[in-house]
């Protein structure tokens, strides 16, 4: 079926399902496991790979069973210790890389990936020799790598309606992905996402089951290859991963890792749909999920793991855990949880140095019966079994495989004509004013916008770093941004391309694209509390109406992670295309939104809304099928060149009151919110912005740390060698007037590792020499040995501002004029960790001041 005709079906259709939910309030048990569908996979066992199977575990010992369920992170492990404690898999986090050096070189990754492969295959001392496997989060291409092929994240794939594209993608991955020595990809996630505001709704292809359950099958298929067409798993393809099992995508509120909403039924015939598609069509490993159903986190569900998935689904294969999510067990931590084995996870993922200590734990467990030595053989009996099909024990080393090292395949022209393809392809036009689109090639272009020149903007998260942030357009040798596809278009047609990023001009243009949206963000730091786009920022905004009042044609190309309330930025375009998350290939876009040398549509736009856009911001669970649905543009909209435009400029641009998003305005939740930047200041004045991992300065350093989960702190650490500070700032002052008046406190968590040796400040600064300051360092002293503390200081307790430089600035004009509403500055030695910085009203009321 055509692509256009099968979306027109699909938005006609509505979500529906024959059998019976388990009633609300009712405890799943496993005879209600039958409701689950009995599959097929594609890769059937293997009589002569069954008997290796149970060879090899009946000469295993215990200590290599346990080393065979355990997965460190590449920088937390030595080959020694791959040797020591058998280890059967190791992973690279979002950003993590051989040796911490972000530019790792081919070789690097290659000498990395043989070094474990060669001690895991020691057979010294009778160990077995187990090959060992590499896993990594190739989600829209080799991402972690510098010079791979980054193709649009899933939403925009979602939007192209073309699930053999998805098998092209799965391809052109599995090779660059064996250019550096890795066999196991954590891909694909087949979410379906029900709240947008989820900070990975990216990563979804749509909010249709129906297209998640389409495009996860192919994409297996082009990762391992296609069971009964061709070789499966040859040194061309890696083994697939489909996550995160199971109702990700279904959270209360989009919140990560929250607890997934709906009956069983639901979360079957909505959240099964992509696990369906990929089992059969021989998907080998499943990820759970941090998310929650039923009051117990996915790492400890015995029902949906062990019942529905492997016994009544019939899967075969590897259940792996995410990034330490069995800690979140109740009972368990990261070093010592057996109930999560007892619930059906074969690996553990365990990224901190701690996993020799769950080593020690799984065995002790193993011999006092806590954990069934049953239930660890069947864990092991699952990863020989996927590794035996894999060809592991045949591959040799990753040096030795057919395209080890071979640089030209990584970022391969065929691959990048892949990616510009489905760039291409995933375009939706949703204004289209007077056919503005296309455009001539030939005429005066002035391209404008913070995202015209960006690749790592237009990329999003999962590029080069894990939250996609720190890169310079150098990090993607290559690559194409959004600017260079039109400059050459336009150039080589004699026209001319003018790059001004904030719009001023010298010769009057003829037409003006801007290109605008989301910055790159990932899991957790993604989230957002509505879905209105840059509501206290309306600098995109305000550009549009500067180029449109000079009569000047506009075109607006938004790049976001999932749909957002634009009514302004709509009214003031005179086109606007949803560009998604495009990836490397920025040609893509100038391919489609110009027409060819004869003045021709050069490729139309076919890409389809897969997922709901809404009318107004705080329609943040906006799906088709739902009561009420009202839209702004439905699931399957999107215009074609020619298609008459109704939609005018005239588009409701109340967003939500202000009440209702300031009574609590968040600076720091995982990541700096919305235009909140982080900075350390050293005494040398030197200032850097925190866009990655670390950052350094004459005085001090940050570092992003883990409390809860992933990179959800700042660790702070002075030197001693001068002056210091850290802050959240922004460079538009601030009205706090509202704040002041209304008993507000500024409230934030701090944990205390090393005392202030000098006195140390929290400062709330509004500009040189415009600052209020409170002495903190009795506080922090008191914490010192603690763990996480929360503080709350009122408003009220700042004295006049500047009092501390001698220029006191009367305090109604202090509060308008706010730029650093959080900041810790000292001269002495500090070690601190904060997180979750905000400013509440109330909160303040009856609180001493420090």
């Amino acid at each position: 079926m055509k692509r256009k005709s099968l979306l027109l079906l699909m938005s006609s259709l509505m979500l529906c399902s024959t059998l019976t939910a388990v009633a609300d309030g009712q405890a799943p048990t496993a005879d209600s496991s039958k409701q689950w569908p009995v599959l097929k996979s594609a890769i059937a066992k293997d009589p002569a790979i069954e008997k290796r199977v149970e060879d090899l575990l009946a000469r295993m010992t215990l200590e290599e069973k346990v080393g065979q369920v355990i997965q460190p992170e590449i920088n937390e492990i030595t080959p020694e210790d791959v040797k020591k404690y058998h280890i059967g898999s190791v992973l690279n986090g979002g950003g993590g890389t051989p040796g911490r050096n972000k530019h790792a070189s081919v070789d690097d990754w290659i000498k990395m990936a043989d070094s474990y492969y060669n001690a895991s295959v020691d057979k010294s001392n009778g160990r077995i020799g187990i090959p060992i496997m590499w896993g990594t989060d190739a989600v829209h291409g080799q991402g972690n790598v510098v010079g791979a092929t980054l193709f649009p994240h899933n939403i925009g794939l979602g939007a192209t309606n073309d699930p053999k594209l998805l098998k092209e993608i799965g391809y052109a991955t599995a090779r660059e992905m064996a250019v550096t020595g890795q066999d196991w990809d954590f891909s694909p996630t087949v979410a379906v996402v029900r709240d947008d505001r989820w900070g990975r709704t990216y990563e979804s292809w749509s909010e249709d089951p129906r297209i998640v359950k389409a495009f996860a099958s192919e994409m297996v298929k082009g990762l391992q290859g296609e069971a009964g067409a061709e070789p499966l798993f040859t040194n061309r393809k890696v083994i697939a991963t489909t996550k995160h099992f199971i109702g990700d995508g279904g959270t209360l509120n989009g919140v990560d890792r929250g607890a997934t909403q709906g009956t069983e039924q639901e979360l079957r015939d909505i959240h099964g749909a992509g696990y369906f598609g990929a089992i059969d069509a021989g998907v080998q490993v499943v990820m759970a999920s941090f998310s929650s159903w039923d009051g117990m986190t996915m790492h400890g569900q015995k029902y949906l793991l062990t019942d529905v998935l492997k016994n009544q689904m019939g899967f075969d294969g590897i259940v792996v855990g995410d990034w330490n999510g069995h800690m979140f067990i109740p009972g368990c931590t990261v070093v010592s949880c057996a109930a999560s084995m007892m619930a059906g996870l074969d690996i553990y993922m365990v990224p901190d140095p701690q996993w020799r200590e769950l080593y020690k734990n799984l065995i002790a467990q193993v011999k006092s019966g806590e954990l069934a030595k049953a239930r660890l053989d069947d864990a092991v009996r699952r990863i020989l079994r996927v590794k035996l099909r894999a060809g592991l024990f045949e591959k040799g080393a990753p040096s030795t495989r057919e395209l080890a090292g071979k640089r030209a395949i990584l970022g391969a022209p065929e691959h990048r004509e892949i990616a510009r393809k489905a760039v291409r392809e995933s375009l939706v036009l949703l204004k289209n004013k007077k056919n503005l689109l296309p455009l001539g090639r030939n005429q005066k272009v002035l391209v404008v916008g913070d995202g015209a020149d960006n690749i790592g903007k237009q990329s999003g998260g999962w590029s080069v770093s894990w939250q996609g942030t720190g890169n310079a357009n150098s990090d993607f040798p290559g690559a194409t941004s959004i600017f260079a596809g039109i400059n050459k278009v336009v150039s080589e047609a004699g026209g001319t391309a003018m790059l001004s990023p904030d719009g001023s001009f010298d010769t009057k243009p003829d037409v003006a694209i801007v290109v605008f949206g989301e910055d790159p963000y990932a899991e957790m730091q993604g989230d957002l509390s509505d879905l209105a786009y840059k509501p206290r920022n309306p600098s995109d905004w305000e550009l549009l109406k500067k180029l449109r009042s000079k009569n000047i044609p506009v075109v607006s190309l938004f790049i976001s992670g999932r749909p957002l309330w634009v009514n302004r930025e709509l009214n003031a375009s005179d086109a606007f295309v949803a560009v998604w998350l495009p990836g490397t290939e920025g040609q893509g876009i100038a391919d489609v939104i110009f027409k060819n040398a004869k003045g021709e549509v050069n490729y139309d736009t076919t890409g389809r809304l897969s997922f709901s856009w809404p009318k107004r911001p705080d329609q943040v669970s906006l799906n088709f099928g739902d009561k009420n649905y009202d839209p702004l543009f439905p699931y399957g909209f999107g215009l074609s060149y020619g298609d008459k435009d109704k939609l005018g400029d005239r588009l409701s641009e109340q967003g939500l009151k202000a009440e209702a998003v300031l009574n609590q305005l968040e600076f720091f939740n995982r990541r700096p919110l919305g235009e909140w930047k982080l900075e350390i200041i050293g005494f040398q004045n030197d200032r850097v912005a925190m866009e990655s991992k670390s950052a350094k300065v004459s005085s001090l350093q940050i570092t992003a740390v883990d409390r809860n989960v992933q990179e959800d702190a700042r660790r702070v650490q002075w030197n001693g060698q001068g002056a210091g500070q850290v802050a959240l700032s922004v460079s538009d002052r601030k009205d706090f007037t509202k704040y002041e008046k209304a008993n507000s406190a500024l409230v934030f968590d701090i944990k205390v590792d090393g005392t202030p040796s000098k006195t140390t400040y929290l400062r709330l600064g509004c500009g040189s020499y415009c600052a209020s300051d409170i002495n903190l360092t009795e506080k922090l002293k008191s914490f010192e040995g603690k763990s996480w503390q929360t503080v709350t200081i009122p408003l009220s307790c700042f004295p006049d501002s500047g009092a501390n430089f001698g220029v006191k600035q009367p305090p109604s004009e202090f509060w308008t004029q706010v730029l650093q509403p959080f900041s810790l500055l000292t001269e002495g030695t500090l070690d601190v960790s904060f997180s979750k910085v905000s400013l509440v009203k109330g909160a303040g009321k009856g609180v001493a001041c420090p």
